[in-house]
């Protein structure tokens, strides 16, 4: 039984108590007996109807909790012309109101904030209480490679995604730039928030590749011709004297003229040296626009295979090319490509070691050329692949970083895009994408 029935029937069997006593003690009185029941009648019918209303108030109560636990914000209570009732009816409205208006208000921001993740050329992560990947907006995923369906509930450091990899170690509240491959960088921010009492991580990653390149490039395009001028313009004063002091030799006497002569062509050696190490440099500053012909990219590999093979065969490395025929010509600056790919070559051939072995390769895919040099070397160490595509970067003692510079900044005004794959034990392979001509 409800305790609204219990407390009607506790009243049903206190008044006919009452009127039982009533009726032995007065039953010798009917009017007094007749009134005595009356009144107890009545006040049976006033206590059922005080608790209908009492109960009346419990079951708005009860309602409005029901409305509350189904989040039911917009459902509103009539007032019942009790004052005391009304009053808790106002609240309750007041409240339901407020609630309604702060639901709305998040969900107005909530979609404001899925509408500026998904069009942000931002890529935002969020993790979940135990470090998994909770969300991930298409930049995200552009940059991880992933797609959300294949990162949902796994920590970072699980993922098939270099990037991925990168992130995991990076500290909660440290801002980093991580090297990618093929000189790609990215601004990775791992930060934390409060969340229901417990801390929550997310990570916002920027790309910074064209940014920091076309700022590096200005940087050092103004440092080589500064010192392009000032060497060149030394250089040529000096030789100048130099040579002049070579003519003045034959008035010295003859035991001293050998080593006067020596002497100075030991200097303008080294002048002449230090000049073409200086236009080395300036030859990346000074890089033409392409001038953009059909190009047969099987006869180009031939060409630079049949060039670099002498090369190769003196450090006892073995050369070959494979090439897909009847790949359609590409738009492209040949002598540039020409010179892109000696450089590569030649990186290769000197990392393949003796008895290693070049493969310069080339295959169609999804109307896209892929021209691929791949080396069977102990493949790029860890230490410097966050450096490889630094301008001027080298591994070599006596390397200059030029070669990939170069080829890098051809390819860059090519648009052609272009990849370095090298993992622990190699082989290393660099693959440039060049589009087909229709």
């Amino acid at each position: 039984m409800s305790l609204r029935g219990r407390f009607v029937a506790y009243l049903a069997a206190l008044h006919v108590l009452f009127a039982g006593v009533a009726a032995l003690l007065l039953r010798r009185d009917r009017l007094w007996l007749l009134a005595v029941e009356t009144v107890f009648l009545l006040s049976f019918v006033v206590g059922a109807s005080l608790v209908s209303r009492l109960f009346g108030a419990l079951s708005l109560v009860r309602e409005s909790a029901a409305y509350l636990a189904e989040n039911d914000y917009s459902t509103r209570i009539r007032e019942t012309g009790q004052r005391d009732l009304d009053a808790l009816i106002a609240v309750y409205n007041a409240m339901v109101d407020s609630l309604r208006t702060e639901r709305l208000k998040l969900q107005e921001q909530h979609h404001l904030l899925s509408t500026v993740l998904e069009v942000s050329p931002s890529g935002f992560l969020s993790l979940d209480y135990d470090g998994g990947v909770e969300f991930a907006n298409p930049q995200a995923e552009a940059l991880l490679g992933l797609p959300l369906a294949a990162m949902k509930g796994r920590p970072l450091a699980q993922l098939a995604s270099p990037l991925a990899r990168s992130l995991a170690a990076v500290a909660p509240g440290r801002t980093e730039v991580v090297a990618l491959p093929a000189g790609r960088r990215v601004k990775c921010h791992h930060g934390s928030v409060l969340d229901r009492g417990f801390r929550r991580t997310f990570v916002l990653m920027d790309e910074l590749t064209e940014e920091l390149r076309l700022y590096e490039k200005a940087a050092y395009e103004k440092l080589i011709r500064m010192v392009s001028h000032e060497v060149n313009n030394s250089v040529g004063a000096s030789n100048s004297l130099l040579h002049s002091c070579l003519n003045y030799s034959r008035h010295l006497p003859e035991e001293d003229r050998a080593d006067f002569e020596a002497a100075l062509r030991v200097v303008i050696g080294r002048t002449e040296k230090l000049s073409a190490f200086v236009r080395g440099f300036a030859d990346v500053v000074r890089l033409p626009a392409p001038t953009r012909h059909p190009c047969d990219l099987a006869d180009l590999l031939e060409d630079v295979a049949r060039l670099m093979t002498p090369a190769a065969a003196q450090r006892g490395v073995s050369l070959r090319h494979e090439t897909e025929r009847g790949v359609p010509p590409a738009e492209l600056d040949r002598v540039q490509m020409e010179q892109v790919l000696v450089n590569i070559v030649k990186n290769a051939i000197e990392a393949a070691g003796r008895e290693g072995r070049v493969v310069l390769r080339l295959d169609r895919r999804d109307g896209v050329a892929q021209v691929g040099v791949e080396d069977s070397g102990p493949g790029i160490a860890a230490e410097a692949r966050a450096s490889l595509f630094t301008p001027f970067y080298t591994t070599k003692p006596d390397g200059q970083g030029i070669g990939l510079t170069v080829a890098q900044e051809v390819l860059r005004q090519h648009r052609f895009d272009f990849s370095l794959d090298s993992p622990v034990g190699g082989p290393t392979r660099f693959t440039i994408f060049v589009p087909l001509s229709r």
